[in-house]
C-alpha cells in the first residue's frame, strides 16, 4: 500500500552519511518534532537525479527552509558510501541530508518501490517528494515516470509549503 497524506512514517532504521562513514538512524528519531522535506530518487549519479531533481532542492534550499522546513533529505536505494560520494560530487553535503536506504526497507515500507530491472537497476525507489511533520506525511508527490522530476520537484514543494 502506497503512503498517503496523514500516514505516519514507518519505524525503519536507515543509514545517514556522517563524516567518514554512516550511522544508523531510526525514523522516529530522525523525524521527531521536525518538519522535513524528503525526496526520493531512483539512484545516485543517475542523469535525472543528478541533473534535475537534486539541483532543484539545493538551489531552493534557503527558500524551503524559510518556509518552515527544518531539513531537506534525499533518499536513495544505494549504500551509504555511494550516497557520501554523490554528496561530495554534487557539493551538496552541507545543504542536503543524504540518506542511504541500501536494502530498500524504507522505500518498500512506504510502498514507493519500483522494479527497474529492465534498465539494469533492480529494485529502486519511485521518484517522489513529501513534507513530513513530526513523523506524519502532510504532502506527497509521486512521479508517474521515473525519468521526470516535475511533480516531485522543489517548485512543487515550495507551493505546498506556502499553503
Amino acid at each position: 500500500m502506497k503512503v498517503s497524506v496523514g500516514d505516519r512514517i514507518p519505524e525503519i532504521t536507515f543509514k545517514r552519511v556522517e563524516g567518514d562513514g554512516a550511522t544508523d538512524v531510526a525514523t522516529p528519531d530522525f523525524f521527531a518534532g521536525r518538519r522535513i522535506v524528503v525526496f526520493g530518487v531512483p539512484g545516485a549519479f543517475t542523469p535525472t537525479c543528478s541533473n534535475s531533481h537534486l539541483p532543484g532542492f539545493v538551489e531552493n534550499g534557503d527558500a524551503i527552509r524559510s518556509r518552515g522546513a527544518d531539513d531537506i533529505a534525499v533518499v536513495s536505494v544505494n549504500d551509504a558510501f555511494v550516497m557520501k560520494a554523490w554528496a561530495g560530487f554534487t557539493g551538496a553535503q552541507d545543504k542536503i541530508t543524504f540518506i542511504a536506504d541500501g536494502n530498500g526497507d524504507f522505500t518498500r515500507s512506504l510502498g514507493l518501490d519500483i522494479d527497474l530491472s529492465v534498465a539494469g537497476l533492480g529494485s529502486r525507489s519511485k521518484r517522489y517528494s513529501m513534507i513530513v511533520e513530526d513523523g506524519v506525511v502532510k504532502a506527497i508527490n509521486i512521479e508517474e515516470n521515473p525519468g521526470e522530476a516535475e511533480t516531485s520537484g522543489a517548485a512543487r514543494i515550495l507551493e505546498q509549503l506556502q499553503a
